[in-house]
């Protein structure tokens, strides 16, 4: 019967079987098939013919969905396809997850799909990404392995669907599973495993809010797209880490080269300093080249925080000592406001500090650079402590071999010249004492003053003393007491003692020894002077008192008036304190009028100051008019009287 209606140009061919083959060409919809039949029907045809329409309509209905079958196949092939040829294309992995569920989305034509992705430190499976998904719970739940639907998948490889999520029994239902997926109101879900070989790395969803039966076709439709998604999600991760690895590599690169940059820098900055040094720089020359290296300025101190040079003009500023000691702690430079200061150890002896300053911030290699250059001033304040500690030792040997004359006048005088000093000129001697103070730190400070003064430091009679040219023994007294004072951090008392000749010297020790015994028992601590300085105590005192230098002091104002004008107050003082100053007696004894001697008296006040009839400068004045007076000194400047 089929025979019959297959060949178009067969007459016996019934009309309807035609009409049949021209809805097949047209893809008409299957309501359409019956219409022919039906007509036949209609038209009271033959009983044999209608039989055979009918046949022929339940063939091309057979057709009809074969032919729909392999069109939504070949439909399902182009899209995986497309897919698949798509995937390939992306190379960023959360591009790659976004673009799965959406096409997963388009294929299955469901209300949502989603991706989640296995933990393996975790061991579970959590929500990567979603598509038509509106519950915030349910994007980020996390499955435990067997846990739900998708933990069920993600335990045991095997795709599983559902068509009422919430009814049921077959999976472990779990109060936050159950309750994201009531708040997106899922109810058929389908789950298939995204696998690498064995392994598998995830589970691919596709949900519908409406319960619901997913056919074989589309449970492998998803398991297809789940396929390629593995691979695709496979590549990116690769490729991710690929890049990862040529950034790290890349990065790795370029700290290599930053880092050889710097140490070939250091190295040649090392190069230059420590040549520097060994070549005979001093401290400026370090510390020019440290501030040229660094683009800065620097400064360099000694452990006691005397600056030792600067690399640019400006007021002297102190090292920071809380800077100093964190540094010195750590080995390291550290930053001190908009400076920079390392501490110049020799293992963990403190020898000093660099400090840079106009560079608020320095880079790792910057900072090395620095370090390095600290480890090059240690280098050179060991080798000037060498030298300054042979040199102390020289010069301290001659001064005790000057003292106690242990040796040749004229090999003193020739060891003397090959150290810079010339005992022909006028000297003094000074003896130090600092109650406070260590010896080795007084006697540091001595040298460093003896070496700037041109003389000789050591010990003597177990005290510090110092030698220097000297043409005014007391004010360099003063002087001294007070750097020394400043740079051992504590009082220095200083008793002092002019010396003409090397032969002088031993006396002047003596005279020295004794100015510093008297100053301090007059709890003068921390002063300088000479037995002149001292009044009647310094005359007594002294082995060699010099008289006339003493009446000139305390009288000279009073003898020079004296010897300028022709007038007569020496004399006029002299009676005054005899008649126990009383006016009215010295005028009897001058035969003056009472008003001529309070002129007088006015005029010595004038001259000798307001306090000059205090009983302890009284008493300076009456000894040194008893000596003017008995023994003739100062009568070069006397007029008499």
């Amino acid at each position: 019967m089929l025979a019959t209606v297959t060949d178009p140009g067969d007459d016996k061919t019934p009309a309807g079987a035609q009409e049949l083959l021209a809805l097949l060409a047209q893809g008409a919809p299957v309501e359409a098939f019956a219409a022919p039949a039906a007509a036949a029907r209609a038209a009271r045809a033959p009983a044999g013919e209608v039989a055979a329409l009918d046949e022929a309509t339940r063939t091309a209905l057979e057709i009809h969905r074969t032919l729909a079958h392999h069109r939504t196949r070949e439909a399902e092939l182009t899209a995986l396809f497309d897919t698949a040829g798509d995937l390939a294309a992306l190379r960023d992995l959360d591009s790659v997850l976004r673009a799965i569920t959406h096409r997963a989305k388009q294929l299955l034509h469901t209300d949502v799909t989603y991706l989640s992705l296995n933990d393996e430190r975790a061991g579970d499976t959590f929500m990567r990404v979603t598509d038509g998904s509106v519950s915030a719970a349910f994007q980020q739940l996390r499955l435990g392995m067997g846990e739900g639907l998708g933990g069920l998948v993600a335990q045991s490889a095997r795709p599983y669907a559902t068509g009422d999520y919430q009814r049921d029994p077959r999976f472990r239902h779990t109060g936050p599973i159950d309750a994201a997926v009531a708040e997106e109101e899922l109810r058929a879900i389908l789950g298939v495993p995204l696998r690498l070989g064995p392994k598998v790395i995830g589970v691919l969803f596709a949900a519908d809010r409406s319960p619901r039966e997913f056919a074989p076709r589309e449970v492998a439709l998803l398991s297809s797209l789940a396929d390629h998604a593995a691979i695709a999600i496979d590549g990116a991760r690769l490729l991710e880490e690929t890049r990862r690895a040529l950034a790290e590599l890349n990065a790795a690169s370029r700290t290599i080269q930053e880092n050889s940059e710097a140490l070939r820098r250091a190295e040649e900055a090392h190069d230059r300093l420590t040549g520097l040094v060994l070549r005979g720089g001093d401290v400026a020359e370090v510390a020019a080249a440290i501030g040229t290296l660094l683009g800065g300025g620097t400064l360099v101190h000694d452990a006691d925080g005397m600056e030792l040079a600067r690399s640019h003009p400006g007021a002297p500023l102190p090292p920071p000592d809380r800077a100093v000691n964190a540094s010195r702690g750590g080995g390291r430079a550290v930053p001190h406001g908009r400076t920079w200061v390392c501490a110049v150890l020799a293992g963990p002896e403190l020898l000093g500090s660099v400090t840079l300053t106009g560079r608020p911030g320095l880079d790792a290699p910057a900072r090395r650079l620095f370090e390095r250059a600290a480890t090059v001033t240690a280098l050179l304040l060991l080798l000037r402590r060498s030298v300054a500690e042979t040199e102390d030792r020289i010069r301290g040997e001659l001064l005790g071999d000057l003292l106690s004359r242990a040796a040749d006048p004229a090999g003193l005088a020739v060891r003397a010249r090959r150290l810079g000093v010339d005992l022909d000129r006028p000297h003094a001697l000074f003896v130090l004492h600092g109650d406070a103070v260590p010896r080795p730190r007084l006697l540091t400070a001595a040298a460093h003053q003896a070496r700037e003064r041109g003389g000789l430091a050591g010990v003597h009679h177990d005290h510090a003393v110092l030698l220097a040219p000297s043409g005014s023994p007391s004010a360099d007294a003063r002087g001294l007491a007070a750097a020394l004072g400043r740079a051992a951090g504590a009082p220095v008392t200083v008793g002092a003692a002019g010396a003409g000749a090397p032969n002088d010297l031993v006396a002047a020790h003596a005279e020295a020894l004794r100015c510093l015994s008297t100053l301090r028992a007059l709890g003068r601590t921390g002063e300088g002077g000479t037995s002149a300085e001292l009044g009647f105590l310094g005359v007594l005192l002294g082995d060699r008192p010099d008289l006339p230098a003493y009446v000139r002091a305390t009288l000279g104002p009073l003898m020079e008036y004296d010897a300028e004008r022709g007038s007569d107050l020496v004399h006029t003082l002299e009676v005054y304190f005899a008649t126990g100053m009383s006016r009215t007696r010295a005028k009897d004894a001058l035969h003056l009028h009472v008003n001529t001697v309070v002129q007088r008296l006015d005029r010595i006040g004038r001259l000798l100051g307001p306090t000059w009839q205090d009983p302890e400068r009284a008493l300076e004045l009456q000894l040194a008019l008893r000596l003017h007076r008995v023994s003739g000194a100062g009568t070069d400047t006397d007029t008499g009287g």
